[in-house]
């Protein structure tokens, strides 16, 4: 949906999760062998990726200032599963969080969170307020208040909607 670059560093993956499904279309990516293969998902896996996907979306409309599209299992209850593992560069003492195992869904996005907190990009991913879309985006406007995956197509749908109303 959106024409906007990818979130930076590891935010993509929870950026790629989310946009798994076209709400607008209901095709959903982690349907096929080569959805599922993008995120090193099993079919035995795919509730636990679809609830993961969902509670992630439910954070990124907060971010944009949204109540969440559907009742879901909190983000928090989530990632407090997920192992992680702290690590230290000998060469420079730089440290960071990893996954204690780079295979698990949920430790790879719980890792990426964590980045992006450090980093300050955390409140900047948001999912589109359209209704039918609620895609995710990185907000990289001035001000951070981004409303829509795509001004060409969810803000212009939104803006003739409003002057109609008039």
């Amino acid at each position: 949906m959106s024409e906007r670059s990818a979130a930076p560093g590891s935010l993509v993956l929870v950026e790629s999760l989310v946009n798994t499904l076209d709400l607008e279309s209901g095709a959903d990516a982690l349907d096929t062998a080569d959805g599922r293969a993008r995120f090193g998902l099993a079919e035995g896996e795919l509730a636990a990726a679809r609830e993961l996907r969902e509670s992630l979306r439910a954070v990124l409309l907060a971010h944009a200032g949204h109540p969440p599209h559907a009742p879901v299992t909190p983000l928090g209850e989530l990632l407090a599963s997920a192992p992680l593992r702290l690590t230290v560069d000998p060469a420079d003492g730089s440290a960071a969080l990893a996954p204690a195992d780079a295979e698990p869904l949920l430790s790879r996005v719980a890792a990426a969170v964590a980045e992006s907190l450090v980093a300050g990009t955390w409140p900047r991913l948001k999912a589109c307020e359209s209704s039918t879309c609620h895609w995710a985006y990185y907000d990289r406007s001035p001000a951070g208040r981004g409303r829509w995956c795509s001004m060409q197509v969810c803000g212009a749908r939104a803006k003739m909607r409003r002057y109609r109303a008039k």
